[in-house]
């Protein structure tokens, strides 16, 4: 069949995907799964997938979405269910506005800094289901918590879960890991600067918010980007999301509290907390028991990640290996039991809530209710990642990318960021999108006559855009967020962000590759 034929045909899941989330505002547990039945028509009547090798391709994916990734996205809300039910998000809460009670400056702490930490150590959803349920308790609307959050989880995911996305690009590529590392810190560094300063327009809708918090949203962008860079260029890609994240969330911290009471914060961006009159003082022990939860989830996922070997070593032999699709190329699939973060956090939940003195039962009943209150969320993320899963292995994919490569010429670097960004589109994982069109962005480069370190990475960059609009991420939004049908309104927010990330990236990487050898 004709090469453009082809190209149309694969894009039409995508295409139907748009429309009915975009267009027709049709909520995402009825809008995927007619996607994921078209996707499977396609794989078997036009690229003669057989029906075995389609049903299990779906079927690999259904195990991926429900271990570890709906797995991630129940342990997450869970914990905040328990923190509702203990009080302790109310306690949270207080100490949060202690610092501020901006709230753009709360949504570069919360959404920017805490969200990039989370993604840097954890991935698979806790960067926008976490964040975003503490912006709702601090009484943020749930629509714009959610859009917030993913657009926040950007260019976190290119260095997310210690370094993942770009290990996978250098084994696929066959490229130098460091080379890889300082080519993404580069391209990523105008963005990391840049995205604060979208994130508090959008905060207050309008330019002007930037105003009275230009130094501190300066300082939010320059302490993530400029650590990024150095450990990426020096140390590899494990730490840069890590450490930067970190210096962000500490920098802001510190700057807001510098410029707190110099200037009036205009009302419309104020959260409404209690008078200080009425305002319960809040002692170190009350504090540490509120946040015990999440500090817990922290410390398991940061013990138990590559960071410290031995116990990422003894907790990822725990597993189990099946033989679940059937065609060429297929490896077994993998559950991790221990070592997977959707476990760590139900452990640290469950021991967090037992040190607060909630009795085992009630624990686990709202355990059970989170179970119940994410089904519609549920249905999503398992048809989307099946149809990923059967987009890959039949070769759809490849059938738009081919097409990409060669309408653009000398161009290709221009679109090279959108061949990453439907790869995340599709699949809802950087790393997943650099297996998709790693290697074909690297050897599409050396026949444009572009450098593959520079095109690879933009790969990783162009999927990070991705992320924000991902069916698969906005429905982790909306199950942190309880908007469950919401899908398309969120979409509809998200794409307008992504095209100009795109676009920037794209510019970035056609005019700066000759700026740096490599």
């Amino acid at each position: 069949m004709n090469i453009a034929v082809l190209f149309a045909l694969a894009l039409l899941p995508i295409l139907w995907l748009i429309v009915s989330l975009g267009v027709l505002k049709w909520p995402g547990y009825k809008a995927c799964p007619i996607a994921f039945g078209l996707t499977a028509a396609l794989a078997v009547f036009v690229w003669k997938t057989s029906l075995l090798d389609t049903f299990t391709a779906g079927l690999e994916g259904v195990a991926l979405a429900i271990w570890p990734i709906t797995l991630v996205i129940i342990a997450a809300v869970f914990t905040y269910n328990l923190s509702l039910h203990t009080g302790s998000m109310d306690v949270i809460k207080k100490m949060i506005t202690g610092v501020t009670t901006d709230k753009r400056i709360l949504v570069l702490i919360l959404a920017w800094g805490f969200g990039g930490f989370l993604e840097a150590i954890a991935g698979f959803g806790t960067a926008v289901a976490i964040p975003a349920g503490i912006l709702v308790a601090l009484g943020f609307n749930p629509l714009f918590a959610a859009v917030i959050c993913l657009i926040s989880n950007t260019t976190p995911t290119a260095f997310g879960a210690i370094g993942i996305p770009v290990v996978t690009l250098a084994k696929v590529t066959g490229l130098d890991v460091s080379q890889l590392s300082y080519a993404v810190g580069i391209q990523l560094l105008p963005l990391v600067i840049l995205l604060p300063f979208a994130l508090v327009m959008l905060t207050g809708r309008s330019i002007k918010a930037v105003k009275g918090i230009f130094g501190i949203t300066l300082v939010s962008g320059i302490a993530f980007a400029v650590p990024q860079l150095l450990i990426a260029k020096y140390l590899g890609p494990e730490l840069p999301a890590v450490v930067g994240a970190v210096c962000s969330m500490v920098c802001t911290v510190i700057a807001a509290r510098l410029f707190k009471g110099k200037a009036p914060v205009p009302k419309e961006y104020q959260i409404e907390v209690a008078p200080k009159a009425k305002q319960e003082k809040i002692t170190l022990k009350k504090g540490i028991m509120a946040w015990l939860p999440f500090i817990l989830v922290f410390l398991f996922i940061l013990c138990s990640s590559t960071l410290i070997p031995p116990v990422n070593q003894a907790l990822s032999a725990v597993k189990t290996s099946v033989a679940i699709y059937t065609g060429e190329g297929a490896k077994p699939y993998t559950f991790s039991w221990l070592a997977a973060p959707g476990t760590l956090i139900i452990i640290a939940t469950y021991l967090g809530g037992i040190l607060q003195g909630v009795k085992l039962k009630t624990i686990t009943g709202i355990l059970f209710k989170t179970v119940r209150q994410l089904l519609k969320s549920t249905v999503t993320i398992v048809s989307i990642i099946a149809l990923a899963k059967i987009m890959g292995y039949s070769g759809m994919i490849n059938s738009i990318a081919t097409v990409l490569v060669m309408i653009t010429g000398s161009f290709y670097p221009l679109v090279a960021p959108l061949i990453g960004a439907l790869g995340t589109f599709v699949t809802g994982s950087d790393t997943s999108a650099n297996v998709l069109f790693g290697n074909l962005q690297a050897e599409a480069a050396r026949a444009a006559g572009a450098n593959p370190y520079w095109i690879a990475a933009v790969n990783t960059g162009g999927a990070t855009a991705g992320k924000m609009i991902s069916p698969q991420s906005i429905a982790i939004a909306v199950a942190a967020t309880g908007l469950a049908g919401s899908e398309g309104k969120i979409l509809g927010s998200t794409i307008k962000v992504c095209a100009i990330y795109v676009v920037v990236l794209g510019l970035i990487s056609y005019f700066c590759s000759s700026l740096f050898g490599f």
